[in-house]
């Protein structure tokens, strides 16, 4: 599925214009992109939860020619399912 499937479907269950429901998608994109970005955790109870991380520096080696590398530290994004969520794709 893809965003535009996305909105399909959400339009089809809530009787909402396709427009309007693009608009909502973004905008609970962009709040949880925000929220993350700035070290905050979003949780949906029962669907999941948006963290940052950081990764520590670490040396690496070049696939192609073997050679040690320095790969930087870096900050990741993570998603924890929620139990609801878990127990739905499960069943």
């Amino acid at each position: 599925m893809n965003k535009q499937d996305l909105i399909n479907q959400v339009s089809a269950s809530t009787s909402e214009s396709k427009t309007s429901i693009a608009q909502t998608i973004d905008a609970i994109l962009d709040a949880v992109t925000q929220a993350v970005t700035r070290g905050d955790t979003v949780q949906l109870i029962g669907f999941g939860t948006f963290s940052s991380g950081e990764r520590a520096e670490r040396t690496g080696r070049n696939p192609a020619t073997g050679a040690e590398m320095k790969i930087p530290a870096a900050k990741t994004v993570k998603f924890s399912a929620g139990k609801a969520f878990k127990d739905a794709v499960n069943s």
